[in-house]
């Protein structure tokens, strides 16, 4: 019974790990006119999603913003070529007019107090349009990037409208913090977003290096090294497990938010970065469910569970710094976190190695004592048996 609800218990962690992370994926939108976006960034404020196609022969985007709000209200995207609030900018507005009609128009925000009404920006839109529908506006539209950038400072905003009209909107909360900046390029975004692809990317590296990368390595340290101490028995083994363990969910959560990362990145794979993260997966779960499986000591088949066990723990651990490293020049971060983990890998290198040196010589004793006792034994197996012969023939 404990060995079956061992692994359910286990299920239950990594599934709750990991499907917080699949959750409200922002491919999963559709459009009107079969239209397709090859990025997209859930902007974290406002229940808003922006999708886009960028085309870098002429420094244009497609754009498909949307956002939940009442029919009665508005909706709205600006690029802010100049700063990064609402002041200068550049928005596209979607509403109810007058008539009931849902309608798309653009406007240049210069100050607070704004007579909003459909007027040009300061860079060329080619196409505008907007529909309501499931209680979300969406905004469709094709612009040029200002200054051909690929990295532009975003506003998005909901409101009220008077007399079909866009009048005001919130001053606290979401409303004021709703920007960002966003790459066009890569599907980068960062700001105060809580959300951005920017942080959701920081996150997954950080848990991926702390687990397989840092955790990993110490658990193995743990279960080569301590076992050797007689007094360390049986507190290394569950050390051992406890350190693996939580290396493997901390992992998990962090796979998990790196899939959805990718699969929000239609036009960008890293696919030696996939691959490896796909395999150590594979990989890191034969160990943990090999635990059901591992034969008593005195086993004749514990050998091979050993080279098993052994092997695949090594190749985990290779494979995850390998990773890390492609992580690190993915995401590109200040060269301190990466001559910091550096460090760790270093240290931790260091520790093992001079645990071998230490434990190296206890083993070759210890092995050498066996030795002499399994000979010793030997002798007097034959000594005993030499007499009973004599004993016989007189």
């Amino acid at each position: 019974m404990a060995s079956l609800v061992r692994p359910a218990i286990l299920l239950s962690l990594i599934l709750s790990l990991i499907l917080p992370c699949l959750a409200q994926n922002c491919v999963s939108d559709t459009f009107s006119n079969n239209r397709l976006y090859t990025l997209c960034s859930s902007l974290g404020r406002l229940n808003a999603v922006l999708h886009w196609t960028y085309h870098s022969s002429n420094g244009t985007a497609d754009i498909a913003y949307v956002a939940q709000q009442e029919s009665s209200g508005f909706v709205a995207w600006a690029i802010n070529p100049s700063s990064s609030g609402m002041i200068g900018a550049n928005s596209i507005l979607a509403f109810h007019d007058s008539a009931g009609v849902v309608t798309a128009i653009t406007y240049e925000f210069s100050n607070f107090t704004p007579s909003v009404r459909d007027s040009n920006l300061s860079f060329r839109v080619y196409s505008r349009e907007a529909e309501y529908s499931d209680g979300k506006y969406t905004i469709y539209a094709t612009v040029a990037l200002p200054g051909n950038s690929t990295t532009l400072n975003t506003v998005w905003q909901a409101g009220q409208v008077s007399g079909g009209v866009p009048v005001s909107h919130a001053l606290s909360g979401d409303n004021i913090n709703s920007m960002a900046s966003t790459d066009f390029l890569t599907g980068e975004s960062s700001g105060s977003g809580g959300a951005s692809r920017l942080h959701r990317k920081n996150i997954h590296g950080v848990l991926d290096a702390v687990s397989w990368g840092v955790l990993m390595p110490i658990g193995a340290i743990i279960a080569r090294y301590l076992k050797v101490f007689k007094s360390a028995d049986p507190a290394w083994f569950y050390l051992h497990v406890a350190c693996q363990c939580s290396a493997y969910i901390i992992g998990v959560a962090g796979w998990g938010l790196g899939l959805k990362l990718g699969s929000e990145s239609e036009g960008i794979t890293y696919y030696s970065h996939r691959n490896i993260g796909i395999a150590l997966f594979c990989l890191a779960t034969l160990q943990i469910f090999a635990l059901l499986l591992r034969p008593n000591k005195n086993n004749k088949y514990r050998i091979y569970w050993n080279i098993y066990h052994h092997s695949v723990g090594y190749c985990v651990i290779i494979l995850s710094i390998v990773n890390i490293f492609k992580g690190f020049d993915i995401l590109d971060p200040a060269k301190k976190w990466k001559h910091a983990y550096i460090a760790v890998i270093a240290t931790l290198g260091g520790i093992a190695l001079v645990l071998e040196a230490v434990t190296w010589p206890i083993v070759l004793k210890r092995r050498s004592r066996s030795s002499e006792k399994s000979h010793h034994g030997a002798n007097g197996a034959n000594v005993y048996g030499g007499r009973q012969h004599q004993v016989a023939q007189i």
